[in-house]
C-alpha cells in the first residue's frame, strides 16, 4: 500500500541558518540562493536525486515573532503534506496559522489542492481543527456573493449548522416580525423580494451561564434609498460577517463543549430598494418601546440589531456579544486588521484584550463616551439612527446599541471589517474571521470545563 510522502518545513530565523538542524548540504544550497531567514522566504531544498528533500521558511527575527508566521508558509506552498521542523514557536498556534493562510475560496473555479500539515507532536489536534473550521465557515459565507446566499439561503445553512449540532432553531419571518414585535428588522428588510427574519438559535444546558451571541445579518446592502455609490456597494456581500462570525464562534464554542448556554440570534435582511422601501425622515418602533427616526437608511444594521439585542437582553444573559460590520468609521480610526471593541463591563473587556492577542486576533478598545449621546438626539423621536456632525461615527453607532441593553451583565460589541484587503500571515486577500479566537479565549476563561 502506498503512503503519501511527508516533506519537512525547517523554519528558521533570520541569521540562524548556521545553528539550523539541517545537514551541511542543505545549508550550502540555502547560501547559494541568498536564504537566511528572511521573513516569508520559502526556498525548496533539493537532494542527491534532485527530487526536493525539505522546505526552508524564514520567520524573520526572534524579537517580536509572532507563531502566525507560519500562516505565510501555508500561503506560498504547493500542493503536498508537510511537517514542522525548526524554530515554529507555538504548535498549535503555528498549526491554525499554517492551515488558515492555506485557505482558498473555490466554488467558482477550479478546486486546487492546499498544501496539508502533519501537525506537531505538542499540537492540541482538536483545538487545532475546532478553530480551523470555525475560521473557515465564517470566511466561506462571507465570500459567497449575495445572488447565492440571500436571506434564504443564509436562513438554510443556518439550518444545517443548527442540525449538525444539536440546537434548537426557530425562525420568524415575514410579517410575522410585526406580530412577533421585531419591528426594525421588518422595516429594514421589507422591500427585499426575500422577506426578513429574525433567526433564534439554543444549545447546551438551562442550567448553565447564558451566554448569547447576536451577529449583523445584511445579505446585501444597497444604502436603501440612500443609496451607495457602485464602488461602496462592490463589498458589500459582506455584510453579513457579524453573522458569519457569530456562526463560527458558536462552532467553537459546541465543539469544545463549553459549559454555557448558548444562544444564537441572527436578524437577517437585504437592504433593498422598492416602493416600500423604509425611508429617511420615517420614525421606526422598536421593541425596546423606544422611537427611532431614521436619519440614514444605511445606517440600518444598527436598527436591526437594536430589536435583536433587545430580544437577547430580556433573559439578563451572562455575557451578550454582538459582532457587525457596522461603521466605516471603525475603519477610519483603526484600519481593516483592528476591530473596534466596546464593552460595558472593564474587566471583560482587559481579558478580551489579553485573549485576542495571545490568540494572534487582535481587538483594540474604543469608549463608550456618554457625551456622544445628544449627537443621536431627534427633535420628533427618542433617538436617531444616525448622528449629526459626522463625528465619532462609531462610537455613536456603539451608544445607539447601548440604549437596548439594560439588564445583561456584561455587553461587548465589536464593530468589525470581515475582510483584509491586503494579506497577511494566516489571512488571504478577501473575507476573514475578526473576534472568533478573541471571544473564544475570553469564554474559556470564563466558563472552564
Amino acid at each position: 500500500m502506498s503512503t503519501t510522502s511527508i516533506t519537512t518545513l525547517h523554519f528558521v530565523s533570520d541569521g540562524g541558518l548556521d545553528a539550523a538542524d539541517i545537514a551541511p548540504a542543505h545549508k550550502a544550497w540555502a547560501r547559494s540562493n541568498g536564504f537566511t531567514g528572511q521573513r516569508g522566504r520559502l526556498l525548496a531544498v533539493p537532494g542527491a536525486e534532485g527530487a526536493i528533500d525539505l522546505w526552508l521558511f524564514g520567520v524573520g527575527a526572534a524579537e517580536g515573532r509572532s507563531p502566525f508566521v507560519a500562516g505565510l508558509a501555508g500561503a506560498g506552498l504547493p500542493e503536498g503534506a508537510f511537517r514542522l521542523a525548526g524554530e515554529f514557536g507555538d504548535p498549535t498556534l503555528s498549526a491554525i496559522a499554517f492551515r488558515l493562510g492555506a485557505y482558498r475560496f473555490d466554488r467558482y473555479r477550479e478546486q486546487r489542492a492546499m498544501p496539508t500539515l502533519s501537525l506537531p507532536d505538542a499540537a492540541d489536534a482538536a483545538e487545532v481543527e475546532r478553530q480551523v473550521e470555525a475560521a473557515t465557515l465564517a470566511r466561506d459565507l462571507i465570500n459567497t456573493p449575495a445572488n447565492d446566499l440571500g436571506p434564504d439561503a443564509l436562513e438554510q445553512t443556518t439550518r444545517d449548522f443548527a442540525r449538525r449540532h444539536a440546537m434548537s432553531i426557530t425562525v420568524t419571518k415575514g410579517d410575522d416580525l410585526l406580530s412577533a414585535n421585531f419591528p426594525m428588522i421588518h422595516a429594514v428588510g421589507r422591500a427585499s423580494a426575500q422577506a426578513p427574519r429574525l433567526i433564534d438559535l439554543t444549545w447546551g444546558n438551562a442550567g448553565h451561564p447564558k451566554v448569547t451571541l447576536v451577529g449583523k445579518g445584511v445579505t446585501f446592502d444597497t444604502g436603501g434609498l440612500d443609496i451607495k455609490t457602485a464602488a461602496g456597494m462592490l463589498s458589500m456581500k459582506k455584510d453579513m460577517g457579524g453573522a458569519a462570525n457569530v456562526l463560527g464562534l458558536a462552532h467553537v464554542i459546541m465543539s469544545a463543549q463549553l459549559p454555557v448556554r448558548l444562544r444564537v440570534l441572527l436578524p437577517v435582511v437585504e437592504n433593498s430598494i422598492a416602493s416600500n422601501a423604509f425611508r429617511p425622515g420615517d420614525v421606526l418602533r422598536s421593541r425596546a418601546g423606544l422611537s427611532v427616526e431614521i436619519g440614514n437608511t444605511d445606517a440600518e444594521g444598527r436598527l436591526i440589531l437594536a430589536d435583536a439585542l433587545a430580544l437577547a437582553d430580556e433573559e439578563a444573559p451572562d455575557l451578550l456579544v454582538d459582532m457587525a460590520t457596522l461603521t466605516g468609521a471603525a475603519r477610519v480610526a483603526l484600519g481593516p486588521d483592528l476591530p473596534a471593541l466596546y464593552a460595558t463591563d472593564d474587566g471583560v473587556a482587559a481579558r478580551l484584550l489579553t485573549a485576542g492577542m495571545a490568540a494572534e486576533d487582535p481587538l483594540w478598545r474604543m469608549p463608550l463616551w456618554s457625551s456622544y449621546d445628544s449627537l443621536l438626539a431627534s427633535k420628533i423621536a427618542d433617538i436617531n439612527n444616525a448622528a449629526t456632525g459626522g463625528h465619532a461615527g462609531s462610537v455613536t453607532a456603539a451608544l445607539f446599541l447601548r440604549r437596548f441593553v439594560k439588564h445583561a451583565a456584561a455587553w461587548v460589541h465589536l464593530d468589525i471589517f470581515g475582510w483584509a484587503p491586503d494579506a497577511r500571515p494566516g489571512r488571504p486577500v478577501g473575507a476573514t474571521d475578526q473576534g472568533i479566537r478573541a471571544v473564544y479565549g475570553l469564554l474559556r476563561q470564563r466558563y472552564p470545563r
